[in-house]
């Protein structure tokens, strides 16, 4: 019966997988820790108040996702050329929030979710009460972006992503604008939690864990000014 239990279940996810019309982020490319790049020219300071990372993780087969923002606390772009060369941000993890409209299951709360989240099973906040992402090299886009790439990609940006105390360069196309006294970077990508050893529900062995997709969706939205 348990066996059946959980061959429903994957059943069930491939078929609401399959009628997802929403193409998911590509997969961004990751390496090991990289040099981070110089920081010269202008320097621009994040605006905390309009960045923000927003996040959106699956079960398995695609169903039931979850979603919700994270706040940036803090970071600059430096600005050489008329181009984005360098930068970093820094990300609140004590601040993660769950969309209410993602839980749409009676016996669920965003609440919950939240402080499992936060807790030493995902990203232990209060061990590692912040992330960052230092950026290592920008260039232009070498060709077009895949499916599910953020509109506009222009450039390639590559960083190293820190999350729960291990870094980790991650490489993905990245819309990226400099206008007088100010820069943004927006991206849209895919990453294996388990790279950073975040591996709750990631065991093929036990069903119930099973049921967790590793793959976390990150779209960057961050914007700096004078």
């Amino acid at each position: 019966m348990k066996k059946l239990s959980v061959i429903a279940l994957v059943a069930v996810g491939l078929l609401a997988a399959s009628c997802n019309k929403e193409k998911a982020a590509d997969s961004a490319a990751t390496n090991s820790e990289q040099t981070v790049a110089e920081g010269k020219g202008e320097v621009l300071p994040v605006d905390a108040a309009t960045s923000v990372v927003n996040w959106k993780a699956f079960h398995k087969g695609g169903f039931a996702p979850r979603w919700g923002t994270i706040t940036v606390k803090s970071g600059d772009l430096n600005v050489e050329n008329g181009q984005v060369s360098a930068g970093s941000f820094v990300i609140d993890m004590a601040s993660i929030k769950v969309d209410p409209a993602s839980v749409t299951e009676a016996d669920k709360k965003p609440a919950d979710l939240e402080t499992h989240l936060k807790s030493a099973d995902f990203f232990d906040v209060t061990k590692n009460p912040t992330s960052e992402f230092k950026i290592t090299s920008v260039a232009d886009l070498a060709e077009a972006p895949k499916e599910g790439a953020i509109e506009g990609a222009n450039k390639t940006v590559s960083g190293n992503l820190t999350l729960s105390g291990k870094t980790v360069n991650v490489t993905f196309p990245a819309k990226v604008e400099v206008a007088e006294g100010s820069a943004s970077v927006h991206a849209k990508f895919t990453v294996n939690r388990a790279d950073w050893g975040i591996k709750f529900g990631t065991s093929e062995a036990d069903p119930a864990e099973w049921g967790i997709s590793k793959d976390i969706e990150i779209a960057v939205d961050v914007k700096a000014k004078k």
